[in-house]
Order: C-alpha cells, then sequence, then structure tokens
C-alpha cells in the first residue's frame, strides 16, 4: 500500500501564549531560533465553508526533519485553532504534509475521504501558499494539514531549517520575513 503523502514535516501546537511557549522549546528543549509574526497574513481563510477573518500570530522552529509551528489565535473568530483549544486545550493539533504538487495531492486526500474544513493562503495569498486542513471525523487524534511549499513558503521553511542547524542558542526569537 502507498502512502497518501510523503513524511510528516510539521507538528503545530495551538497555544494560549505563543511567548511562553516560545520561552519553553528554547529554555527547556533547546529547540531554535524562532521565527515569528505577530499577525500572520492569511488569505481567503474558510472554516467549514464559511469565510473566516481570524488572526493568528505563528512562530517557527525545526527540530532535526520536522519544523515545529506554534499557533495563537488573537480573537475569537472561527477556526480550527480556535475550536481545538476551546475542546483540547493547549497541544498538538495538526501534522503538516508539505508539497509541491497541491492539486493533485489534494484531489487524492479527498478521493480518499479526507474532508477539508479548514483552508487559505498564507502570506501574500499567492496561488503557491495554499493550505487546507482536514476534518478528523474519521480518525481519531489531530487534524492533518497539506500544505504548498512551491514559492515563497518553501522559501521560508528552508530558511527556518538552515537557521536550526548548527544553532548556537545566539538570537532565539527572529522576526519572520517573508
Amino acid at each position: 500500500m502507498s502512502r497518501l503523502f510523503g513524511p510528516i514535516r510539521q507538528n503545530g501546537y495551538v497555544v494560549r501564549d505563543i511567548h511562553r511557549a516560545m520561552a519553553h522549546w528554547i529554555e527547556v528543549m533547546g529547540v531554535g531560533p524562532f521565527f515569528f509574526v505577530e499577525r500572520l497574513p492569511v488569505q481567503r481563510l474558510r472554516y467549514r465553508g464559511e469565510p473566516s477573518s481570524a488572526s493568528i500570530s505563528v512562530a517557527l522552529a525545526q527540530s532535526g526533519g520536522v519544523q515545529i509551528e506554534l499557533i495563537q489565535q488573537l480573537d475569537d473568530q472561527p477556526s480550527a485553532f480556535r475550536d481545538f483549544l476551546a475542546g483540547h486545550g493547549e497541544g498538538l493539533q495538526h501534522v503538516a504534509f508539505w508539497t509541491t504538487d497541491f492539486d493533485t495531492d489534494l484531489t487524492r486526500a479527498e478521493r480518499s475521504g479526507l474532508d477539508v474544513v479548514q483552508s487559505g493562503r498564507s502570506g501574500k495569498g499567492g496561488p503557491d501558499e495554499r493550505f487546507v486542513y482536514f476534518d478528523t471525523t474519521g480518525h481519531p487524534g489531530t487534524m492533518i494539514e497539506l500544505s504548498e511549499i512551491s514559492g515563497d513558503k518553501g522559501r521560508v521553511f528552508r530558511k527556518v531549517a538552515e537557521a536550526a542547524d548548527g544553532w548556537d542558542g545566539s538570537d532565539p526569537i527572529r522576526e519572520m520575513n517573508s
């Protein structure tokens, strides 16, 4: 049997206080540096079929082959992050698979029975910055994200990984420039 996607590339944690969460990962886990954006631009965000204007802060760091994403929702607009926090508290909200062939992988996922519950475009909202989160109704555990990394987002992700390679603990929180 073949895998639906490649390896898990990211673990996404929903947190109430992103600064406290970054401090934990840096000081306790030794993971960093974190690339932080106070208000990540999210374009065309839809949750459960309806538009949403949810505002989030995001921090990214790399730990080996897995990116750590911390997400703090800054308002009470409808989103998968808000609902996860309300239903489960802080914690691992999703695992993400990265793709450079978004349309093909999305079609394959939907044919396999996965239903999109949240979608949008990150950063500048380019056609190569799409993401979707699949509903967890059909399986236990965290949500699954499919994230396109063909353009700017992929370059940011590579920058995060490169900064972690040999990181000496200096400059632990950096502004994310996409």
